[in-house]
């Protein structure tokens, strides 16, 4: 028989409260770094859509 490693999954300490994710703090912050993540994302998406919109009506 094959005997396969246990995984052990450890607790991680939180960082940033859950009530203050979504504060807008400057500087190098979880904070700011989440914010960073969710523009970046929007900004992203709005190319695909004019990209799309431009092939569209070419």
């Amino acid at each position: 028989m094959n005997k396969q490693p246990k995984i052990e999954i450890k607790e991680t300490k939180n960082l940033v409260d859950k009530k203050e994710l979504n504060l807008w703090k400057r500087g190098f912050t979880p904070q700011a770094e989440i914010w960073n993540g969710r523009m970046a994302t929007i900004g992203i998406g709005i190319i695909f859509v004019i990209v799309a919109l431009l092939s569209q009506f070419s």
